[in-house]
């Protein structure tokens, strides 16, 4: 069975077992979370779509850990201006497991 669920801004597809990499939550690792909104459950001819979400239906995802990403190097520059500024970033994320879809 296959989900789409909303967190963080961002859509994510999601089937049981499935590991991904999502928007920094505030849970520690080991913990259980259950994303509530959910657009489409099922395959085929069987899936539900929400108007705009499922009623009922959730994902339940088991945290396995909270990290930065990869660094970004970033360099902004002024032309003709002498002027150069590095600069980097790593994005937060939290990786999850699904252990369940409920809908």
């Amino acid at each position: 069975m296959k989900a789409v669920f909303v967190t963080g801004g961002k859509q994510y597809t999601a089937t049981v077992g499935d590991v991904l990499f999502i928007e920094k939550l505030n849970v520690e690792a080991e913990e259980t979370v259950v994303f509530d909104q959910v657009l489409l459950v099922g395959e085929g001819a069987e899936a539900k779509f929400g108007t705009p979400v499922v009623e009922g239906a959730k994902v339940e995802a088991k945290v396995i850990k909270n990290g930065k990403g990869k660094k970004i190097n970033i360099i902004t520059y002024k032309p003709k201006k002498g002027s150069a500024r590095r600069m980097g970033h790593r994005q937060p994320y939290t990786k999850v497991e699904i252990t369940n879809i409920v809908g």
